[in-house]
């Protein structure tokens, strides 16, 4: 692949909902422009950027894919997303790289869920986009009205950039609304445009040439004079109107047919802005904030923005160059770790496959196998100007499952393969919750943990069970009590004595443990201090009542007594355990639960059912606001209810609504329900 410079390269990420064409369209790119001798199907498992073998199996964009398209001089750097919500993650990803968002939009279905979500993650990065109304040879496919749609669901002026010919079985191909000239088939022969759509064309042209014109001072002052506009000019206003998001094209294809595409890589090459045409990126460099411009004399900075875990290249590391040159086979500084790393050969991705390419130029898009150091929302940089680049912002898990190894030999293999999916995929983590004692992995839905677990398997050969999480309660108590205890053994030789009289008074939420001592007159020994504490902290970590770690208790060893020849260290330790359950039992033990604070989004048609389905979970809604046609709710919610609510809110609101959750503090458990969990954690026991 030959080199190009940084105002020969677009970055363009595609985004939708599932099953808008996204793939497809990438493949009728790479056709199109010759990288592919024969089309792909998503429904075969061919397509280029679809190789993962889940993807294949599901039919559905799991993770983004590359895909160069080399077309007019340039060279397109096309990221494929994923359109099902539990990916935002990749979405993320590749919103952060691009210079221009493609967002694709089905004519029948209009704007769906997914495109809402993708439409505000482009936003928070003020992306400048173009829409393609994608196939347009479906059944009841209407222009129009996915138009009106858009207009409507969105803020942004949409400007057709391109007319339909035909639609449904009927579509041939478009009306080029700058040339005014028809393009038809897969070819884009250029034709007159049909007399039936003269007045419409017109009427469009008129409006495209009025947005080109008011995108500058030059062209407003002509257009107001009456003079007509050149082509140049035209392309001239519509691209800095697009750079400056004032206007948003609108497009018209049929992947899969392959029509339109060539009109579309023209206009992506007219229209989009190239990485010298956004400018400088802001980093953190030595001195403070700096601004890294997109020139090769600049200090070299390049963002991670993808891992990816293969199993027999290794780990494959995808970055865009913001300053700078990356050049194969030399060294380069992570900022983050502090560490060097030895690039061995750079390659540009198309799918899986790896092309080499000797050095990547100012804002163009690569990887390279196998640092040792490096993850996702890492800056690469020179050692003697480190810099960091602003990474990616993923949102917390929603889902968590529990996971189990099914035998021995997947025990030793699955927390390091964990850890390798969650550095892949950043938007999954794995933990040890240690009052459970369960290992949990978790992730933006039930679809995307699957998926986790079945790559594990696939992948790494580690298979595991999965369950919903135990809820980790914890124990307290409500009032001051105070009791003795003496532990006694005589079995012959050493004996053992110690009695410990101790009182237990409640702490307030979230003070941990304290311990105290108010023996005097020598009755208990100073050097069995320690000991009885070590034995209370060890029940305090096996809990009393259900098996939960007791939190927010004082402990004061106030008397006692000892034995000048059988008191010993671990007397003390189980005098001090004893006691410690004995004085807890009568202080009032109650159990404590999660509560998480909850924020959901949802269309204002649905308000009434989240609120009425919050009320069966046991939430308190603390507020409720309007936010242009959504309502936010937020609201307190113990996690033994929330644990299976991204499944929920979706059936709900037909996947239309948005939440997150974050850990807010510990509250008693209503006292019907702690009955329940104390008598299932003894039959556990007792079982065990």
């Amino acid at each position: 692949m030959k080199e190009y410079t940084t105002d020969q390269i677009r970055n363009i990420v595609l985004l939708g909902h599932g099953s808008s064409g996204k793939t497809s369209l990438v493949e009728a790119m790479l056709y199109t422009s010759g990288a592919i001798n024969r089309m792909g199907k998503v429904e075969d498992g061919t397509t280029v950027t679809d190789f993962d073998e889940e993807e294949i199996r599901r039919h559905i964009s799991l993770s983004l894919a590359l895909a160069p398209v080399e077309w007019g001089g340039c060279k397109l750097n096309v990221v494929d997303t994923p359109g099902y919500t539990d990916f935002i993650g990749e979405v993320i990803s590749g919103i952060l790289v691009a210079d221009l968002a493609l967002v694709l939009v089905d004519p029948v279905s209009g704007v769906e869920v997914g495109t809402e979500v993708v439409w505000a993650e482009a936003d928070k990065k003020d992306l400048p986009r173009f829409v393609v109304i994608n196939k347009m040879n479906r059944e009841n496919a209407n222009f129009e009205q996915t138009l009106e749609k858009l207009r409507e669901v969105f803020d942004g002026n949409f400007v057709p950039l391109q007319l339909p010919i035909g639609s449904a079985e009927g579509f041939t191909g478009v009306v080029d609304l700058v040339r005014m000239k028809a393009l038809v088939g897969p070819e884009g022969k250029e034709e007159e445009i049909p007399a039936d759509m003269a007045d419409q064309a017109e009427e469009a042209r008129v409006a495209l040439v009025e947005a080109a014109a008011e995108g500058d001072d030059e062209l407003i002052l002509k257009y107001l004079e009456g003079e007509e506009l050149t082509e140049e000019e035209i392309r001239r206003g519509l691209r800095d109107a697009v750079l400056k998001r004032t206007v948003i094209p609108v497009l018209v294809t049929a992947a899969t047919a392959n029509i339109g595409t060539r009109s579309l890589l023209d206009a992506l090459i007219a229209f989009a802005p190239s990485p010298a045409d956004r400018g400088p990126v802001k980093a953190e460099g030595p001195a403070g904030e700096e601004k890294i411009e997109p020139v090769e004399t600049a200090p070299l900075a390049a963002l991670v923005f993808k891992t990816a875990a293969d199993p027999y290249v290794g780990k494959l590391t995808y970055f865009r160059v913001y300053g700078g040159m990356m050049e194969s086979d030399t060294r380069v500084w992570n900022s983050r770790a502090e560490a060097e790393e030895r690039l061995g050969t750079l390659y540009v991705m198309r799918g899986k496959e790896q092309i080499p390419v000797q050095r990547l130029r100012p804002g163009d898009i690569g990887a390279v196998a196998k640092l040792a150091h490096t993850v996702t929302g890492d800056t690469l940089c020179h050692r003697d100007h480190p810099v960091r680049l602003p990474g990616p912002t993923f949102p917390p898990p929603l889902f968590a499952v529990a996971v189990r190894p099914k035998s021995k030999a997947d025990q030793a293999k699955m927390g390091p393969t964990l850890t390798r999916i969650c550095e892949e995929d950043p938007t999954l983590r794995w933990r040890q919750e240690p009052s459970t004692k369960e290992t949990i992995l978790e992730g933006m839905g039930e679809a995307h943990v699957e998926i986790a677990v079945k790559r594990m398997e696939n992948r790494f050969g580690v298979g595991v069970e999965t369950s919903i999480p135990k809820v980790p309660y914890r124990e307290t108590i409500t009032k001051v009590n105070a009791d003795q205890y003496r532990h006694k053994k005589q079995t012959g030789g050493a004996g053992q004595f110690a009695e410990v009289h101790l009182r237990l008074e409640p702490l307030p939420r979230g003070a941990g443990f304290e311990y105290g001592w108010e023996v005097f007159g020598g009755a208990i020994s100073s050097s069995f201090q320690p000991s009885i504490e070590k034995g209370i902290r060890q029940v305090m970590e096996q809990g009393v009542i259900a098996g939960y770690p007791v939190v927010d208790v004082k402990a004061v060893v106030y008397d006692g007594k000892e034995h000048p020849v059988d008191s010993k260290d671990i007397a003390f330790q189980i005098a001090g355990r004893e006691a410690f359950k004995k004085v807890m039992l009568g202080a009032g033990p109650v159990l404590l639960e999660p509560i998480y604070k909850v924020t959901i989004i949802v269309p204002e048609e649905y308000t009434g059912d989240v609120m009425g389905d919050l009320n069966t979970k046991r939430a308190r809604v603390l507020g409720m606001e309007q936010q242009g046609g959504k309502s936010v709710i937020t609201a307190l919610a113990p996690l033994a209810e929330m644990q299976r609510y991204v499944s929920d809110l979706r059936s709900l609101t037909q996947g239309r609504g948005l939440f997150s959750m974050e850990f807010d503090h510990y509250e008693e458990v209503p006292p019907h329900l702690a009955e329940k969990i104390i008598a299932e954690a003894k039959k556990e026991r007792e079982e065990k």
